[in-house]
Order: C-alpha cells, then sequence, then structure tokens
C-alpha cells in the first residue's frame, strides 16, 4: 500500500473513531466496543460538568433533565466544539430552541460605549 492510500485509509478510521465518540457513531473494526461506549460517556460527562461550571444559567434552564439535554445535543454535533466556552454558547442555543431557555436579552449598547457617553456628557473638571 502506497504511503498516501495508508494515511488516507487511517484518516477514514481516525474520522470513525472520533465519531463513535463524540456522536455515538458506530465503532470501528478492531476497537473494543465496551471501551469506546465507557470512553464516550466519560467525554460526554466531562463536557457536561465543565459546561454546567463555566454557565450555571445553562445548566439550570435544563434543570433535571441536564444529562440527558446535554447528551442529545451533543450527538447532533458533528464534530465537537473548539472550546467549552463554544459548546456552552450552543448548548444554551439548543435549549432556547426548544423553548427551554430565555431568548438572549439584545444589549441596548456595549459598556464601553455607554461609558464613553457619561464622559462626553460630563467632560473633566466640570
Amino acid at each position: 500500500m502506497t504511503p498516501e492510500r495508508e494515511r488516507a485509509r487511517l484518516a477514514d478510521i481516525q474520522a470513525r473513531v472520533v465519531a463513535a465518540l463524540v456522536t455515538g457513531g458506530e465503532v470501528p473494526g478492531g476497537f473494543d466496543e465496551e471501551r469506546m461506549r465507557v470512553q464516550a460517556a466519560s467525554l460526554l460527562a466531562k463536557r457536561r460538568a465543565i459546561v454546567a461550571r463555566i454557565s450555571p444559567d445553562v445548566a439550570a434552564a435544563a434543570g433535571h433533565d441536564l444529562a440527558a439535554e446535554f447528551e442529545a445535543y451533543a450527538r447532533s454535533r458533528a464534530t465537537p466544539p473548539p472550546d467549552y466556552r463554544t459548546d456552552a454558547a450552543g448548548f444554551a442555543d439548543w435549549l432556547r430552541e426548544r423553548g427551554l431557555m430565555e431568548p438572549e436579552p439584545v444589549p441596548e449598547k456595549p459598556w464601553w460605549r455607554r461609558l464613553a457617553a457619561g464622559f462626553r456628557r460630563h467632560p473633566p473638571g466640570n
């Protein structure tokens, strides 16, 4: 087998392993299905715990169904997000789409613009 074909074969297996771990996809041949299931559950629990820690309001919105909702959210994604904050935002959007979380309020102006506007109205020394 040529090196290019071998790389392509390994890339395919790697993609299938990631899919099995992240989305509950089929476990590729040669891998222990039970170990992959346990590892996938562990990774999911880790993601859920970190999202709950950095966005407690999102976890609270899911309530007692947090584990089930987060699993459904995570399984619906082909790949995990690049970081936990993106994961938390994605989960919040997931909950909003299902009516489990209030729509995100639209801020009037960023805080720095409100602060700058106050300085313009009250120049220093006046």
